[in-house]
């Protein structure tokens, strides 16, 4: 019976443990206030993000949104550097919140899978946005121009750390080719 008290006492505090972890990792996210989804519209560069299976080999890396009735089109495409093709996927983002909070959507491009798309940090004139998921395993660092400045990149990289997303795993995406005007 005495082993049982203590397996017992054990187990509790083990479960007690992992929930306190659980807590501290997954704090809410705070995402960015009065969020204009007419002036979010058009096209982002993919600056830097967390790895993902979907972007692997990817480089010059987009996503434009364009605004439907009750919905945003999610339209990305990547430039795969094995093959050389340019492929493209087409999604829809909604607002996840009846708040009217246009910062917390959820983007879905295969039904019945959505994931959530909470714009953290955008600038006062639309020109980078810090995107991410309340979980921490997804992040990205968007730009209106191919390449950003570096002043500004490390403002956002350090926003990140500091909201526990693990910015030493961040990949950085290749923009070249719209220097070179490679994909017109």
């Amino acid at each position: 019976m005495e082993h049982s008290s203590i397996l017992n006492k054990t187990l509790t505090a083990l479960g007690s443990l992992i929930l306190l972890m659980g807590c501290s990792v997954n704090q809410p996210l705070e995402t960015a206030k009065n969020v204009s989804l007419e002036k979010y519209q058009g096209v982002w560069y993919d600056i830097a993000h967390l790895p993902q299976k979907f972007q692997d080999d990817c480089r010059c890396v987009t996503a434009e949104y364009t605004l439907k009735d009750g919905f945003v089109e999610v339209f990305n495409t990547c430039y795969n550097k094995e093959s050389g093709q340019v492929s493209t996927i087409t999604g829809k983002a909604t607002t996840s919140t009846d708040s009217g909070d246009n910062s917390q959507l959820q983007v879905q491009f295969f039904w019945p899978f959505k994931g959530d798309y909470y714009i953290i940090k955008i600038e006062p004139n639309y020109s980078y946005a810090m995107v991410g998921a309340p979980d921490r395993e997804s992040l990205w660092i968007l730009c209106r121009e191919p390449q950003p400045a570096a002043v500004k990149l490390k403002e956002y990289l350090n926003l990140a750390e500091e909201l526990g997303f693990n910015t030493s795993n961040l990949v950085y995406t290749d923009q070249s080719c719209y220097d070179a005007k490679e994909l017109e």
